[in-house]
């Protein structure tokens, strides 16, 4: 039977995990934590211990690997373009459908929860751009913080390949030896993501049941459809007419990597599976995806930029405050600076909604309206942002001119 499991793809094998974990927990209710906690724990340790080596070598490589400054600045305006557009055309999705379906209008929910001390660091375009200049390369690589890494790595690159042959050679050939090497270990953490996701589902289904599908209806609703559509409709159509490739072979490709995301609600924490499925499943060179897909995993938020846009004009509605045209303008521009500054981590979004709360004079207290199904929304979005990453990816591959993507 283990051996007939083993020759399961991993997009079943993942399914299966996701289903199992489900079941277990509706069966066994909490008492499927004393398993479920430590292969949910175990697994998201193991991604985070390969984020940062795989980022420092999958940028370095990626940047000595574009060929010249040249070729590296016309990539890097590719990439910024992309990411933007895909966020506002996020963004302007949400807040069509919650000014149409208005779900806040006449609600009566009652704060669920008042958050305590909710850090609202400077999210101010000035501010974003200081935190990406690390004052101590080393210590941010120690403490993870991924846009001053992604930094440094970009402007380490940048001046090596100016180096002469015979002294660039040796780094370079470290760099790339390094990537090689963290690839393999990632493949080996990817074969544990069936049992680390089986213990991520049961242990959400286990601690907060299918409650919270049950209230805030609508507002979930109206989240889920705005994200469904820039999911399902806008990134596929980009796909298909900018990249000229096939939304259903593509996303196949990347399933894997999309239910990780799913399950793990973090970005980051996927990175390293998103970067093996663009490469091994979909053929886009490591050239492209070690340069696009990190930078996404930080800066490209379409996801949550779309869920705050959302969220605060459903906080505005619930208090009974009409947000004028230029309100849910800042809304907007807001949701996207602080889609830019947010963390690739679980729960991220909440926190830096206070930045777009504060932008238009709503009461941080309304996020307590939302906390009661922000985890299950957490987990869409990100797939979301996952997503977005990865067309992002098979487009500008395919305008550098690879031909090798979804070929047989």
């Amino acid at each position: 039977m283990f051996k007939a499991l083993l020759k399961i793809n991993l997009t079943a094998q993942i399914f299966i995990g996701m289903a199992l974990g489900i079941s277990a927990a509706v069966i066994f209710g909490e008492g499927i934590l004393p398993l479920a906690n430590p292969l949910a724990d175990l697994f998201l340790r193991l991604l985070k211990m390969i984020i940062v080596p795989l980022i420092i070598t999958s940028i370095v490589t990626g940047v000595t690997g574009v060929g010249g400054a040249s070729s590296l600045g016309r990539m890097g305006l590719k990439t910024l373009a992309y990411y933007i557009t895909t966020s506002m055309l996020a963004i302007l999705t949400g807040q069509f459908l919650v000014n149409i379906i208005a779900p806040g209008v006449g609600a009566d929910l009652g704060l669920q929860s008042h958050p305590q001390a909710v850090d609202a660091s400077d999210q101010s375009l000035w501010g974003i751009l200081l935190r990406m200049i690390p004052v101590n390369p080393i210590e941010s690589m120690a403490k993870g913080e991924i846009l001053p890494i992604i930094f440094f790595c970009i402007l380490f690159g940048i001046f090596l390949i100016q180096l002469e042959e015979k002294k660039r050679a040796p780094l370079q050939n470290l760099f790339e030896s390094g990537f090689e090497v963290m690839m393999k270990l990632t493949r080996f953490v990817i074969a544990f993501a069936p049992l680390g996701i089986f213990g991520l589902i049961a242990r959400i289904v286990a601690t907060t049941g299918f409650e919270p599908f049950k209230s805030l209806g609508i507002y979930f609703v109206t989240v889920l459809a705005a994200l469904v559509i820039h999911a399902v409709v806008t990134l596929p159509l980009l796909l298909h007419f900018l990249g000229r490739l096939n939304p259903r072979k593509y996303v196949k490709a990347m399933s894997p990597a999309l239910l990780t995301a799913f399950s793990t609600s973090s970005s980051s924490a996927t990175l390293p599976l998103t970067m093996e499925c663009a490469e091994d499943r979909a053929g886009v060179s490591n050239r492209t995806t070690s340069f696009v897909l990190p930078l996404g995993a930080t800066i490209n938020m379409d996801g949550t930029a779309l869920y705050e846009c959302v969220a605060v004009i459903f906080i505005a509605q619930a208090y009974g405050i009409s947000l004028s045209l230029p309100q849910q303008a800042m809304v907007a521009i807001t949701a996207l600076l602080a889609s830019i500054g947010a963390a690739g981590i679980p729960m991220a979004g909440l926190v830096m909604m206070t930045i777009v709360l504060k932008a238009v004079g709503l009461p941080l207290e309304g996020i307590g309206l939302i906390l009661a199904v922000d985890r299950l929304l957490d987990m869409c979005r990100t797939t979301v942002n996952v997503w977005s990453d990865s067309c992002g990816t098979a487009i500008i591959g395919r305008s550098e001119g690879e031909t090798e993507i979804l070929k047989e």
